[in-house]
């Protein structure tokens, strides 16, 4: 197989503005070709950095010489769903405006978000990160991340929940007040290796909050599966992991669990594109708002990975046997990435907007997301879909 990797892009959006778009910015809805499976290859373009909603690759790549993989529809009709979760045959999938979908052997449930503070499904927000705990299938807990109003400020919080009589019940909030707003929620939550709990946090459209240490905006959160500070942060005291993030959609571990990955939309406007792919250190700071691209400045993390002045909007993210697989909003398609090699390359388009993307079993899924304001929805849109041989 060839391992390369990067995704394509952009936000997402139900409500009055589109992800990755900053306030007016006009809304880019590209047409829905058939799916294809095109072998782009070369490695990634230096320069700048730009908003996940750009345009896609260019055409006139090569094709792959591997036959195409086979797709199969598990779940249609899904409203904005945001992240894909599995507990032995059942996958549990987030929808934006405040429910969790279970699917079972192509049966659909929606299920009920019991919470102390309300989904608030604007923009960019919502229901947003889903991970279930280690002992899920024993404890029937899951952990979130959502978006909420507070008098007239809107913020992000992280919940635990407990699925109990087919419905799920906030159990504990672990953090709250974390910036937020129409656009920049960043929003992935993972369990990593360590077993602590992982969130990446937008600037919530205030670049300057990257680059403040006493601001949860644009980071990468680390804390215990009980809310804790884990006594081994980087900073003292502080959730903070790493930081300079703008809109970190996506997360990811090699399978020793020796390096971490995130997926993250560069900015919109003069310059745009610039969507990076990073390798996660503990401490670092990655450098949003100061430099771009192949930009540098002491101190700063430059990317592994960058678009360029392409754009392919990256969210969801996974790594399988030396490959980094990302899911592109606005670049509608999965990249996948070599971390060694440097190489990069579209493994599957021709569904629009894809939303996240895991792997169980040795087989793909990956999420479409054409209902978020930004895309052109079908009929039977939007969709969770199984790939195998890729």
């Amino acid at each position: 197989m060839v391992l390369i990797g990067l995704v394509l892009a952009a936000c997402s959006l139900s409500g009055p503005m589109p992800d990755g778009a900053a306030p007016g910015e006009p809304e880019d809805v590209p047409g829905r070709p058939g799916t294809t499976f095109p072998g782009e290859s070369g490695t990634s373009k230096k320069g700048t950095q730009n908003d996940s909603e750009d345009p896609g690759m260019k055409p006139g790549e090569p094709e792959m010489e591997p036959g195409p993989p086979a797709v199969e529809t598990l779940a249609s009709e899904l409203n904005v769903p945001w992240a894909i979760e599995r507990s032995g045959e059942v996958f549990y999938v987030s929808e934006r405006p405040g429910y969790i979908v279970q699917i079972e052997n192509g049966r659909i449930r929606r299920e009920e978000v019991r919470l102390a503070k309300a989904v608030l499904h604007r923009g960019e927000g919502g229901l947003l990160g889903l991970v279930l705990a280690p002992d899920f299938a024993e404890s029937r807990t899951a952990y979130a991340y959502h978006t909420y109003q507070e008098g007239d400020q809107v913020y992000n919080r992280v919940v635990q929940l407990i699925l109990e009589e087919g419905a799920w019940r906030e159990e504990k909030a672990l953090l709250e007040r974390i910036p937020g707003g129409p656009i920049h929620n960043g929003g992935r939550i993972k369990i990593g290796p360590d077993k602590r709990l992982y969130i990446t946090t937008g600037d919530a459209g205030r670049a300057e909050l990257a680059q403040d240490l006493n601001s949860l905006a644009g980071k990468i959160l680390r804390m215990e599966l009980d809310g804790g500070i884990p006594a081994d942060n980087p900073f003292a005291g502080s959730y903070v992991y790493s930081y300079g993030h703008r809109n970190p959609q996506g997360l990811a571990w090699n399978e020793d669990g020796s390096e971490m990955y995130s997926a993250e939309h560069g900015p919109s406007g003069n310059p745009q594109g610039y969507d990076e792919v990073n390798r996660i250190e503990a401490g670092a700071n990655y450098g949003w708002p100061e430099i771009i691209g192949d930009e540098a400045k002491p101190g700063m993390k430059p990317p592994l990975f960058h678009s360029g002045e392409d754009t392919w909007a990256p969210s969801g993210m996974a790594y399988h046997n030396g490959t980094l697989y990302v899911a592109g909003l606005r670049g509608e398609q999965v990249r996948v990435f070599d971390p060694e090699t440097g190489t990069h390359t579209a493994l599957f388009q021709g569904e629009g907007r894809l939303r996240d993307v895991a792997v169980f079993d040795d087989r793909l899924y990956v999420l479409t997301n054409n209902g978020d304001g930004r895309g052109t929805s079908r009929t039977e849109d939007d969709r969770l879909l199984g790939i195998s041989g890729f």
